[in-house]
């Protein structure tokens, strides 16, 4: 490892070994890089504050699933479906009980694990596959589920309800532009839980899981006691990200993109990000919303040039281009863009000698 870091760089400390930010000017770095997210509002259109508001709150779903796949491979398919029980539940919690905000979404994390730990006790017994069809039917039964159980609570037949507006410290976040620091705090609070996981023993019982389970149960790894964390925090997560979205779009419901093509899409991001990697979700999510924006401007262009087709170009395109970028990933870049910049670092620390 010595060998990939600039001459004159080796630690002193086991505090130095374990820092994630290491040099002066990676400090530098990060403050300025925190200042112009900051103050984003105040310098970007609504465009750009929408798009950066949307990628915060996924990037929590995709922090979950990154525990739970990346670092312990149990492939789920319904992370989707865990966003809209954290989102019901944040709902309900601060129309029905008057919740702030803050206990609102941790009350959504919290009863969205629960439940993620049902659809995560069958993964003492199966896996790969037959895991990926179990918590395929977690993403079958809670919009059901959302639709007929307690009509007058839950939405009935539309399945939504109205999610009021956030408000904290006497403070009314009404506007995106408030809301866009509410999304920005909970991710900074996510990532740093998700970054000490990873470097703790259970995120090194997970990745044992991963990598061999039968040896890790031989080492006194105890499986079904670590997959269930693993499906506990990457619900929790995705509870707390379905709390955020809610509360941003004003309203929770299987109209408002809980459904089985999106948790692919999340499956997706965190493949094109890197599997297993802090950085990844930061990527890959950033990479498919904005090849969904592309994607929608594409085919509001092609359905201004061919008006009696103009349906099917605005719902088209996004699969498309998301399945050709997923595939391309898969067969010239399986390890994710957080491989890639890891290359292009490692390149930058060896020149001139880098190949």
């Amino acid at each position: 490892m010595a060998a990939l870091r600039p001459a004159g760089d080796f630690d002193r400390s086991y505090q130095q070994d374990m820092a994630v930010v290491r040099q002066p000017w990676q400090w530098i770095a990060l403050g300025l890089a925190l200042l112009l997210t900051l103050t984003a509002p105040l310098w970007g259109n609504a465009y750009l504050v929408n798009t950066a508001n949307t990628i915060f709150y996924t990037i929590i779903a995709v922090q979950g699933l990154n525990i739970l796949t990346g670092y312990t491979g149990q492939i789920s398919l319904g992370q989707a479906a865990f966003m809209l029980v954290g989102g019901y539940t944040s709902a309900l919690v601060t129309t029905h009980f008057s919740f702030p905000f803050p206990l609102a979404v941790l009350a959504a994390g919290l009863v969205t694990g629960l439940v993620g730990l049902l659809f995560g006790l069958p993964s003492l017994r199966v896996k790969g596959f037959y895991l990926a069809m179990a918590t395929l039917a977690a993403q079958f039964i809670i919009p059901w589920l959302s639709r007929h159980l307690y009509p007058d609570l839950l939405g009935g037949t539309s399945g939504r309800i109205a999610v009021p507006v956030p408000v904290l410290f006497g403070i009314t976040f009404s506007e995106l532009n408030q809301y866009f620091y509410l999304s920005l705090t909970v991710l900074l609070i996510t990532t740093v839980l998700t970054l000490n996981i990873s470097r703790s023993r259970l995120g090194r019982a997970l990745v044992s899981i991963r990598d061999n389970d039968l040896a890790a149960e031989l080492l006194g790894v105890n499986l079904f006691q670590y997959k269930l964390r693993a499906f506990f925090l990457a619900s929790f997560l995705a509870g707390v990200a379905g709390a955020l979205k809610a509360h941003s779009q004003r309203g929770v419901g299987t109209e408002f993109g809980y459904g089985l093509e999106e948790s692919i899409f999340l499956l997706g991001m965190l493949v094109i990000g890197g599997l297993g990697t802090n950085l990844g979700p930061f990527l890959g999510v950033t990479a498919v919303v904005l090849l969904q924006d592309l994607a929608r401007v594409t085919g509001q262009t092609m359905g201004d040039l061919f008006p009696a087709l103009k349906a099917r170009f605005l719902t088209s395109f996004r699969p498309i281009f998301f399945g050709l970028v997923l595939m391309l990933f898969l067969i010239f870049e399986p390890r994710g863009l957080a491989h890639r910049w890891q290359m292009i670092k490692a390149a930058w620390r060896l020149r001139p000698f880098a190949r």
